[in-house]
């Protein structure tokens, strides 16, 4: 069984965990538990009666950055052909980490499952997350 979905929209990466300076607890900051949400709800939206993964997992990720405005013609065709890579923020750890989570306990119990990873940052006509998370 194979689950494959897309998120559109400008992509976010996993940001880092954040201090109370009062209370000193820890918290995971809002931009990031929103961003984790929305994936959740494009993942339920396409598979309302999924199926928890139990065994080893392969997930495919790639993050499709839109071609900046200001470049020339010929330099967002070889964006396109995939001869130039997006090398901006965020950084392509950052993808995966917020993925990775939105989908646990959804698409598998816990990331250990996840015995293969592939990702790729490239550029597209508009911005969007495709993911593909198959047990093997």
């Amino acid at each position: 069984m194979k689950y494959e979905f897309e998120v559109p929209g400008p992509i976010k990466g996993k940001g880092r965990p954040r201090i109370n300076s009062h209370t000193g607890t820890v918290y995971t900051p809002t931009k990031t538990k929103d961003y984790e949400y929305l994936i959740e709800q494009y993942f339920l939206l396409k598979y309302p009666q999924f199926n928890v993964f139990k065994g080893r997992i392969e997930v495919k990720i790639i993050a499709i950055f839109a071609i900046p405005k200001n470049v020339k013609m010929s330099e967002a065709q070889k964006m396109l052909e995939n001869f130039i890579s997006p090398t901006k923020k965020p950084d392509i750890d950052n993808i995966v980490k917020i993925i990775l989570d939105a989908m646990n306990k959804f698409a598998f119990n816990d990331d250990t499952q996840i015995t293969k990873l592939n990702v790729e940052k490239k550029y597209g006509t508009e911005e969007k997350i495709y993911i593909q998370i198959e047990e093997y």
